[in-house]
């Protein structure tokens, strides 16, 4: 995802750090997501949670499952539920290669960001991803504080 710092309507909502932590993400995709206008003016407050959520081919359409959008007061008679399943768009081609990624044993569909994109439409990362095994966690924790300990090393000249 290339992001332009001068863009003024690019901004990011919501992000699920832990997802690269407990799996491995083979690919990524963006999809749109169609959301109420409640929703809308919601994330444009930052209410917003992705970390529990993933995304599930069911019927021929794709669907995010448990994200969770924080509800927007002004809109009490006409509001949204919070965690209900939101649709996202993606084209005949790529809801072919999403399913069929899913088939293989232990792939998912997992939510990586969700942002307004340079137009200000809501946009959704997925990732196709693997769940790591704890050793796998291991490692990667061990190379992260390898990767730290290294730049300490490097900025204190030593």
């Amino acid at each position: 995802m290339a992001k332009a710092k001068s863009d003024p309507n690019y901004k990011v909502i919501a992000e699920n750090r832990r997802a690269r932590y407990d799996y491995a993400i083979e690919d990524d995709l963006e999809v749109g997501i169609m959301l109420l206008g409640s929703e809308v003016k919601s994330l444009r407050l930052g209410g917003s949670n992705i970390a529990d959520s993933y995304a599930n081919v069911e019927d021929g359409e794709l669907w995010l499952i448990n994200g969770y959008v924080a509800p927007y007061e002004q809109a009490k008679t006409w509001g949204h539920e919070e965690r209900r399943k939101r649709k996202l768009l993606v084209s005949r081609r790529e809801l072919a290669r999403l399913w069929s990624a899913t088939q293989r044993e232990g792939m998912t569909l997992v939510p990586l960001v969700m942002y307004f994109n340079h137009k200000g439409l809501v946009k959704l990362k997925i990732g196709i991803a693997k769940g790591k095994k704890t050793q796998d966690k291991r490692a990667t924790e061990a190379k992260r504080d390898w990767q730290r300990q290294k730049a300490r090393l490097l900025r204190h000249g030593g």
